[in-house]
């Protein structure tokens, strides 16, 4: 997130309440710089910040924040699962997509997800204040930059078009949650532990995901993830060791 305008700390207009906000980010820099960036506004209170989405659901459900500026690609419980929890647990929160990873399919599912805003990572500082300010009224906000490659209207209206799910959205909210740990590199066993459930219970919830995904594999449902941004790997040459020892090692 770049600073390209710097706004000083005063005071909130007519003194109202400052707008709550929690920052989500497994990068520790960014969460870091976010919050000081924010915390030198007066209109803003930061009440605290995570790294995954599992750490924001319980503190959306300790704090009840005005606003979440969720991060897309975090380990455990990615930013559109987290949203669609979060959403469940306080509906008056309103949630702003940070990412660096934009598609049309990752739009549209953070809308269906609940999401109120949606901006991209490098965006100034004005810009993230402008769309805190305006989820907060109760509107959606979508980056200036996304208009250059995006319809947001046609993509609103497919989000709310019933019948149009995507492949990823045809899964159950537990399915996506082991998605993404098997795309991880988790065993089944540590997946069990992770969610508290029986490795049984994990074997029935890969093989329902691979049928309605047509993968043969999982290798194939890794590939599936990188592509969807699901996960993210640094390198090209590091995924593919990845896909290797994951596909050879860890298929059962």
């Amino acid at each position: 997130m770049s600073n390209s305008r710097s706004l000083g700390r005063g005071s909130p207009a007519g003194g109202s309440r400052p707008i709550r906000v929690l920052v989500v980010d497994d990068h520790a820099v960014i969460r870091q710089g976010l919050r000081m960036l924010l915390e030198t506004q007066a209109e803003i209170e930061v009440v605290a910040d995570c790294e995954n989405g599992r750490e924001a659901l319980l503190a959306v459900q300790r704090l009840r924040p005005d606003v979440v500026l969720m991060d897309v690609v975090m380990p455990g419980l990615n930013g559109i699962e987290a949203t669609r929890q979060v959403k469940r647990a306080s509906s008056a929160t309103k949630v702003v997509i940070l990412s660096g990873f934009v598609d049309e399919e990752q739009i549209v599912g953070a809308i269906r997800a609940g999401a109120a805003g949606y901006l991209v990572k490098n965006s100034d500082v004005s810009e993230l204040l402008l769309a805190i300010q305006t989820v907060h009224r109760g509107n959606q906000y979508f980056s200036a930059a996304l208009s250059d490659g995006f319809d947001i209207a046609e993509l609103q209206l497919q989000a709310r078009r019933p019948g149009a799910k995507s492949s990823l959205e045809n899964l159950t909210p537990r399915e996506r949650e082991v998605l993404q740990l098997i795309a991880e590199g988790r065993t089944n066993q540590q997946i069990a532990d992770e969610l508290v459930v029986s490795v049984k219970t994990v074997e029935a919830h890969k093989a329902h995901i691979m049928e309605k995904l047509k993968a043969r594999s999982r290798t194939d449902l890794i590939r599936y993830a990188l592509k969807r941004g699901i996960v993210r790997l640094e390198s090209v040459d590091e995924a593919e060791r990845s896909l290797t020892n994951l596909g050879g090692a860890a298929e059962g």
